[in-house]
């Protein structure tokens, strides 16, 4: 064993004698075609689908608010923590706050694709012709 080389290698693991097989061999009619036909193509490159999109960010809204309200429920558990285990009271308290960090991202998240949702709407009523004229 100590005259054999030992490499410890992760994905190939070929002896010393043993040449690997290029398998790298492209055929010429891998790539003749249309181009334009692969992914992605057709309509919905150039449309672009409204209610998806507002449906998309009212779910992630939702999302946000849930996440707000469980990090507010664990930050108030911690604040209970805090007062019945006086030996750890200083571990809860910090985590009281990180969790109290948390629910204020979360609530500014919600925010977010609450306002998203809402541009989201506003430029398909534009895409559809039906604007708003503000005068006064």
């Amino acid at each position: 064993m100590a005259e054999e080389k030992h490499r410890h290698h992760l994905f190939h693991h070929h002896k010393e004698d043993e040449k690997p097989v290029d398998t790298s061999v492209y055929s010429e009619t891998a790539y003749s075609g249309d181009i334009s036909a692969g992914y992605g193509a057709g309509p919905a490159e150039t449309e672009v689908d409204y209610k998806k999109e507002e449906k998309h960010h009212k779910h992630l809204e939702h999302v946000g608010e849930l996440g707000a309200a469980a990090a507010g429920a664990y930050a108030l558990h911690e604040k209970h923590k805090a007062k019945k285990d006086p030996e750890h009271a200083h571990r809860h308290k910090i985590e009281e706050e990180v969790a109290a960090a948390a629910a204020v991202g979360a609530g500014g998240f919600a925010f977010h694709e609450h306002h998203e949702k809402k541009e989201a709407k506003k430029e398909e009523e534009e895409a559809h012709g039906k604007k708003k004229h503000h005068f006064f």
